[in-house]
C-alpha cells in the first residue's frame, strides 16, 4: 500500500480544517489535508462571523475578500419578531453591534466588523487562501482508519474517484471532521454533553422577500403561530442574501411530527412562514439537524487533536459555531508548526486543550442558555403545543390587548428581548478569550478584575494570556491597527520609546533559537507612531516595558517596565513559552 508521509495530517476541510490548513502553510509545515467531500460546503450553515474570526481572515490576508461577499455589518442590524414575513410584528431589536448603545463598543474593540458570512460562500475563501500558500488539501479522500503510536499517526484514506485506498503517516493529526467525526471515535476521545436535544429542518430557498424586509434589515426574522412553542418558533428566516436568498429553519418533535421534506410539503410551510403566497419560491436544499450540548473531555490523545465540531457541539444561538472553530485552528496550527520545525518543545502542544477548552466549554453553555431564552418567547405570546389556530390567534390578540393580562405579558417580553443580549450582544464571549496555559508566562499579577459584565463586555488589558488590544496607530502614514503590528505567523516584540534594549534582545534570541521575533516599537514618532496617544493608555507597561506577544495574537509575556538585563528576561520568556525548559 502506498505510504504518504508528512508532518502534520488535517481530517476534514470544514471552517476549523481549511484554516488549519490555511496557517500550517503560512507557517511552513508539510501537512495533509483530507475530507470525503467532493467540495466545500454546498449549503449556507453557519453564517454568523464575528470580530475575531474577522481578525483572523485579517492575518490570513483575505479579509478583504470574505467582506466583499459578505452581508455586511449594517444590514445584520434588525432581528424581528412577527406572525409572518408579511405579518403582524410583535418586536424588534437592534443586534450584531448595531445598538446605539453598544456600538463604540464593538469598534473600540477591533479594527474589524462582524459580518454575515454564509458558509458554502466562505469556505471557498479559506480554502483559495490555504491553496496560495501550498497547502496540500485532498478532495473525496475519506479516513477509513486511524491509530497511533509514540512516534506519529497512521491513517488509511481511500480516494472515491478511483477507490484507491493508501495510508498517510504522519507525526501529529488534527481531528476536524464535524460532529460525527471518525478522529474521535476511532481514538477514544470522551465526550461529555447530551445530543437529541430538539431536532430542526433547514430549507435553503428563493424568494424575493424585499417589500417585507428591506425596511427592517437583519439576518434573523422569526415567527411565531399557533401550536408551534419551539425555541425557533414557527421558523427563523435566516438572511443568505439581501432580500432574496434565505435559510428558513423550523424544529419539530420526531415523536409527535414525522417529516416529509419533500418540495410539495416544505411548500405550505414556507407560505406560512412568509404570509404571502404570491411571492415566486425555489427550493435550492432541504436537510436536518439536531441540537446538541456536547464537549469533548479532552483536546488532545497523545499526538492527536480534536477541533471545531468534533471537540464542541451545540445550538447555533450565540453563532460562535464556526468562529470558535476557526479560532481553535488558529490557536493550534503556530504551536504544531514550532514543534514540528523543532523550535519548542512537545509539551507546548498540551498548551491546546489548557487554553481552548475552557473556550469551548463557554461556548456550549451560552448557546444553550441563550436558546432558552429566546425560547420563551412565543409562551409569553401565549402559544402553546396542540391549540387550535383559534385559540393561538385569540392569544396573540390579546397579547396587544388594553388588559392587565396583556400588559404584564408585554413586560415580560420587554424583560426576555433585554435579556437577549446575552444572544445577540455577547460581545465579551466573542473577544474576551483570556488564556492561563503553560505557553502564557504570568507577571505576578491577577487578571484586571471586569468593570462590567464579562459576557456583555470585552474588556482589553495586556496581561499574559490576554489579546493584543487594538488601537489605531499610524505607519508610514497608513492607519493601521496594533494587530497588524503583531501575528503574520511570528512573534513579535512591542516596546515604546527607550526600548531598543529589547529589540536587540529579540533578534540576537531569535538568531539562537531559530524562531523569527519581530519588532513593533509603538510610541510618539515611532516606527508605529501612536498618534493618538491611545495605546500609551491601553499598554499598561510604561515606555521601556515589553510584551512578548504570541503568533496567534496573545499576550505570552510582559515586563511593566526595562529590565536589568532584557535579554536574560526575554530568553527566559521565550523558553517557558516555547517549553524549551
Amino acid at each position: 500500500m502506498r505510504v504518504v508521509e508528512t508532518d502534520v495530517l488535517v481530517v476534514g476541510a470544514g471552517p476549523s480544517g481549511l484554516t488549519a490548513a490555511a496557517f500550517l502553510a503560512m507557517h511552513g509545515v508539510d501537512a495533509v489535508t483530507v475530507t470525503k467531500y467532493p467540495r466545500t460546503a454546498n449549503t449556507p450553515r453557519a453564517h454568523i462571523t464575528n470580530q475575531r474570526t474577522m481578525e483572523v481572515m485579517r492575518d490570513l490576508g483575505i479579509e478583504d475578500q470574505v467582506r466583499s461577499v459578505s452581508v455586511p455589518n449594517e444590514l445584520m442590524a434588525d432581528n424581528v419578531w412577527a406572525t409572518s414575513m408579511a405579518g403582524k410584528e410583535i418586536a424588534r431589536v437592534k443586534t450584531w453591534g448595531t445598538k446605539v448603545d453598544r456600538k463604540a463598543d464593538y469598534e473600540a474593540g477591533s479594527p474589524s466588523a462582524m459580518c454575515n458570512m454564509p458558509q458554502h460562500l466562505f469556505e471557498p475563501l479559506i480554502l483559495q487562501g490555504a491553496l496560495d500558500r501550498g497547502a496540500d488539501i485532498r478532495f473525496s479522500t475519506e479516513l477509513t482508519e486511524i491509530s497511533q503510536d509514540a512516534d506519529g499517526v497512521t491513517a488509511t484514506v481511500r480516494y472515491s474517484h478511483t477507490g484507491e485506498t493508501y495510508q498517510v503517516r504522519a507525526k501529529y493529526a488534527i481531528g476536524a471532521d464535524g460532529g460525527r467525526s471518525t478522529v474521535a471515535e476511532q481514538l477514544g476521545f470522551s465526550l461529555e454533553g447530551e445530543t437529541g436535544l430538539g431536532y430542526a429542518v433547514n430549507i435553503w430557498l428563493e424568494a424575493d422577500l424585499s417589500k417585507y424586509r428591506a425596511h427592517r434589515p437583519g439576518v434573523l426574522f422569526w415567527t411565531a403561530q399557533p401550536g408551534k412553542d419551539f425555541w425557533l418558533g414557527s421558523g427563523v428566516f435566516i438572511t443568505v442574501r439581501p432580500w432574496n436568498e434565505w435559510v428558513l429553519v423550523f424544529m419539530y418533535d420526531p415523536d409527535t411530527e414525522e417529516i416529509d421534506t419533500s418540495e410539495e410539503a416544505m411548500l405550505p410551510r414556507i407560505y406560512k412562514a412568509i404570509g404571502d403566497d404570491s411571492i415566486p419560491v425555489t427550493i435550492k436544499n432541504v436537510s436536518t439537524w439536531q441540537v446538541n450540548h456536547v464537549l469533548a473531555s479532552e483536546y488532545q490523545r497523545g499526538r492527536v487533536f480534536l477541533a471545531g465540531d468534533a471537540a464542541h457541539r451545540h445550538p447555533p444561538a450565540n453563532g460562535l459555531g464556526s468562529n470558535t472553530s476557526i479560532q481553535d485552528a488558529y490557536n493550534l496550527a503556530w504551536k504544531l508548526a514550532a514543534v514540528v520545525k523543532g523550535q519548542a518543545g512537545p509539551s507546548l502542544l498540551e498548551s491546546y486543550h489548557q487554553e481552548r477548552h475552557s473556550v469551548g466549554r463557554q461556548v456550549v453553555d451560552r448557546a444553550l442558555k441563550s436558546a432558552d431564552i429566546v425560547g420563551r418567547v412565543p409562551s409569553i405570546l401565549g402559544i402553546r403545543p396542540g391549540q387550535t389556530d383559534e385559540e393561538g390567534w385569540a392569544a396573540i390578540d390579546e397579547f396587544v390587548a388594553d388588559t392587565d393580562d396583556g400588559r404584564k405579558r408585554r413586560k415580560a417580553l420587554e424583560d426576555c428581548i433585554d435579556e437577549n443580549a446575552y444572544h445577540f450582544h455577547a460581545h465579551g464571549v466573542e473577544l474576551g478569550h483570556r488564556y492561563t496555559s503553560t505557553a502564557v508566562v504570568g507577571d505576578g499579577t491577577p487578571f484586571p478584575a471586569h468593570t462590567r459584565d464579562p459576557e456583555l463586555y470585552y474588556q482589553p488589558t495586556t496581561h499574559p494570556g490576554a489579546y493584543m488590544p487594538h488601537v489605531w496607530i499610524e505607519r508610514n502614514g497608513e492607519q493601521i491597527s496594533t494587530l497588524d503590528a503583531v501575528g503574520h505567523g511570528r512573534f513579535t516584540v512591542i516596546t515604546g520609546i527607550g526600548g531598543e534594549a529589547w529589540v536587540a534582545a529579540a533578534e540576537k534570541i531569535g538568531a539562537e533559537v531559530g524562531v523569527e521575533i519581530a519588532s513593533a516599537p509603538i510610541g510618539y514618532r515611532l516606527a508605529f507612531d501612536d498618534v493618538y496617544g491611545d495605546w500609551a493608555r491601553a499598554r499598561e507597561i510604561s515606555d521601556g516595558g515589553c510584551l512578548l506577544v504570541r503568533p496567534d495574537r496573545h499576550i505570552a509575556w510582559r515586563s511593566h517596565g526595562m529590565a536589568d538585563d532584557p535579554l536574560s528576561a526575554l530568553r527566559e520568556a521565550i523558553d517557558a513559552v516555547l517549553s524549551r525548559v
